[in-house]
């Protein structure tokens, strides 16, 4: 596992990708070539959120959650990456990187499928077909368990339950939907007006690539500071336009 290789973002970074109007690319490369992955994070997402067709942005937000050793997190900027790229050779490294996402989860037969998604757009890659012979070597050795025989059986009893208490429940609703039809819509607006108890009922679950909280306090702190910067300029070019006195106040 120590043996697998990250792909740099050089290689997205040096691509026409509408970088004159988009300065937080150039300047999240700069902090990420400074080791500075949260910095980095920051401005390649302002990037992404201005530039959404392009794979670059998206490709050099997942180095830098890599970097962080959040590997898992990214994958769905790889995964964005692999949408919007428009040559080979940037398909081939994104894949190349969720494969080694993959590798850290243990979802080897996932990998797999990565790397093998990577050589099919550079199939001369020595290093994509280390990584894709460690992880067909890895899935071998941990192979997915086979369902048994046994939970079929169960499964199939309990599809078949399952679709009786589906037809029973669809019995039930259209005698309730009934009864319902006779009721004034005052009824319903009462009903719906209760408020919900704090058990966490009625709150959104977390989606795949929601940002941890202290992730993303960080996350805030660097555009703040992003935000303070370009204020700070603002200001200085007001003060040094002002007109300078001659004489002095009495």
């Amino acid at each position: 596992m120590k043996h697998l290789i990250l792909y740099g973002f050089l290689f997205f970074a040096v691509g026409v990708f509408a970088q004159e109007k988009d300065k937080f690319l150039p300047k999240g490369n700069t902090e990420f070539a400074e080791k500075k992955y949260v910095d980095a994070e920051a401005d390649y997402r302002i990037s992404q959120s201005k530039t959404p067709k392009f794979a670059v942005s998206s490709y050099n937000l997942g180095n830098s959650i890599y970097r962080q050793n959040v590997a898992s997190e990214a994958k769905y900027p790889y995964l964005k990456a692999i949408e919007s790229a428009k040559t080979r050779p940037q398909k081939h490294k994104a894949f190349h990187n969720l494969g080694n996402v993959f590798m850290k989860e243990k979802k080897y037969t996932e990998a797999v499928e990565a790397y093998k998604n990577a050589l099919r757009n550079n199939p001369d890659d020595e290093q994509t077909r280390y990584n894709f012979a460690l992880a067909k070597k890895m899935l071998k050795d941990n192979p997915p368990p086979p369902p048994k025989k046994d939970d079929k059986k169960k499964d199939d009893k309990k599809d078949k339950k399952d679709d009786k208490k589906d037809q029973d429940k669809k019995d039930q609703d259209k005698k309730d939907q009934d009864k319902k039809d006779d009721k004034k819509d005052g009824d319903k607006d009462k009903k719906d007006d209760k408020p919900k108890d704090d058990k966490g009922q009625g709150q959104p679950k977390p989606q795949p690539g929601d940002i941890p909280k202290e992730r993303l306090q960080n996350l805030l702190d660097a555009v703040n500071n992003e935000e303070k910067k370009v204020q700070d300029k603002v200001n200085a070019k007001k003060v040094k336009g002002r007109p300078v006195k001659t004489e002095k106040d009495w």
